[in-house]
């Protein structure tokens, strides 16, 4: 065959055009086996742990088992388009996602992908989904509150900037609810939100965005979903995609408040690419790595030390001073504190908030059960006006839930117990809440103030004299009045907040208190 010689002139020339052109060397793999989510890769020999993999059809998949002849890859998306002898290409990359102020009011999935229709997010920065949490000498220990609005917690179970509070009953208790109103209390703090549903309905998760929305919160919020609909390695992954976005402001002197809603579902989409995995199944079928999945996600929860010296081995850390405070749901089956997950998270965790069933169905909402809730932070986290007012608030509680079980049986009982049965009733009145109506601190100090000092008789407490089915509408119509008729006193009152209550503004905190008890209308 004959190459005339315009045919080798066009070749050589073509040949010289795409000199300069780079060739693409990718390493892959083959499909020896898919399944249920998950897919073992023959061919792959240098591919590292956490790294992302790509198949033919586009689907990403996660490399969470390396083995002697495959590797097994969670698949990030439907199998149905992957089957046996396909082939698997590397990225290099190690699941990261993008961070920064562009996630803001956005909707994300598990991976950090937009899901909400309005374009790609704008960054310039992208994290590690998985990283190493800060050491000891980067942290510093938990001192600024963070309030939720809700006066139970803020007045008995205080949660700090930088803490890990853990959430924790049954279904349908209002779990989801206590961590929403945290969010939107934050409205006007500067403190970025982060919102992680796993396992959840997307009706579920609509729900939570619109409630965001309606309270103009979702502006400063970043919602991750990963729903029950969704493959078993997005749930896993959500919450650490969540974590690396909210590391992100924290590195940078910012606060962030991380839900995570919740890790007990989270821990069965782990404990299903486990065994699907082969990896060895142990208690209550969970792998043995089960409590290590939670404990590296929620110890990258700390308050950042502002010593410069002290953060200088730790070049991701921009700014001091910042933090990220995580709030952890665990739900309970029938009140089962004691199994597998709930303990885990427990013990991980710087005190629970528990909600009670037979308090919600009682009506007491929030169902907070104040005495198995604990902040192990305390005191150190509450301003110094509500733990002069509230220090008492637990134990009288305690007491009275004591006295009203054993009056059930007698109706014979003293003056003193009497009025110890009295004014529990009308703090537990006082800690019933309407759901999205957090409280800034100042009006939970002057609510605190009502149901716990004496009245101007010093015959009891403020709201005492009035019936329990009063408190309520006593306590909206008494911060309305101090608000229009008192605005002074109001904002001495917030201006000092961090200072005890003198005698003079207490004086005068009683002296607007006897004014309204002229007014307010049984």
């Amino acid at each position: 065959m004959m190459l005339k010689a315009e045919e080798i002139s066009k070749i050589i020339s073509q040949q010289i055009q795409n000199f300069d052109s780079k060739m693409e060397v990718s390493e892959v793999g083959t499909v020896l086996s898919v399944g249920d989510g998950v897919a073992r890769i023959y061919g792959l020999e240098n591919a590292q742990s956490g790294e992302l993999v790509e198949f033919s059809n586009n689907v990403k998949g996660l490399i969470l088992n390396l083995e002697e002849g495959n590797v097994g890859v969670a698949i990030m998306g439907s199998d149905t388009g992957i089957k046996e002898g396909d082939t698997v290409k590397r990225t290099h990359r190690i699941a990261d996602v993008a961070v920064g102020d562009g996630t803001l009011g956005r909707v994300l999935n598990g991976l950090g992908d937009p899901i909400d229709n309005q374009g790609p997010i704008i960054s310039s920065e992208k994290r590690r989904i998985e990283t190493k949490a800060p050491g000891l000498i980067a942290r510093e220990p938990v001192s600024e509150p963070l309030q939720t609005g809700i006066i139970a917690i803020d007045a008995m179970v205080p949660i700090g900037r930088g803490q890990r509070e853990l959430i924790i009953g049954d279904k349908q208790t209002g779990k989801t609810a206590i961590a929403i109103d945290a969010i939107i209390n934050q409205k006007n703090t500067g403190v970025k939100c982060i919102y992680v549903g796993i396992g959840q309905k997307q009706s579920g998760i609509a729900q939570v965005v619109d409630k965001l929305k309606e309270h103009d919160v979702m502006k400063n919020t970043v919602v991750i979903s990963a729903t029950a609909s969704d493959p078993a390695p997005l749930q896993f992954l959500a919450p650490y995609t969540g974590c690396a976005i909210g590391e992100f402001w924290r590195d940078n002197g910012k606060h962030v408040l991380v839900v995570y809603d919740d890790l007990s579902k989270q821990a069965v989409a782990y404990r299903q690419l486990s065994l699907l995995l082969r990896r060895p199944p142990g208690r209550e079928a969970f792998p043995g790595d089960v409590f290590y999945l939670h404990s590296r996600l929620l110890e990258r929860a700390c308050k950042i030390t502002t010593n410069k010296v002290e953060l200088q081995s730790y070049p991701y850390i921009k700014t001091g001073g910042g933090s990220l405070t995580a709030l952890p749901i665990v739900e309970t089956q029938a009140n089962d504190v004691s199994a597998y997950i709930p303990t885990n998270v427990i013990s991980i965790t710087d005190g629970q908030i528990y909600l009670s069933p037979d308090l919600f169905y009682a009506g007491q909402r929030p169902a907070i059960n104040v005495g198995l809730s604990v902040s192990r932070v305390g005191g150190a986290a509450q301003v110094e006006t509500m733990k002069q007012l509230a220090g008492k608030m637990r134990l009288e509680l305690a007491q009275y839930r004591e006295l009203a079980a054993f009056a059930q049986f007698g109706s014979d009982l003293d003056t003193q117990t009497m009025e110890k049965i009295f004014k529990g009733e009308r703090l537990f009145e006082l800690l019933k809440q309407v759901q999205y109506m957090p409280f800034n601190v100042t009006d939970q100090v002057l609510q605190i103030f009502a149901a716990t000092r004496p009245n101007s008789d010093n015959k009891g407490t403020w709201v005492q004299e009035y019936k329990k089915e009063d408190v309520a509408r006593y306590m909206i119509e008494l911060l309305d009045f101090i608000k229009n008729e008192n605005k002074s006193l109001y904002d001495e009152l917030d201006l000092k907040i961090n200072e005890k209550i003198t005698d003079s503004l207490n004086d005068k905190i009683r002296s607007v208190f006897s004014k309204f008890a002229t007014i307010f209308q049984v």
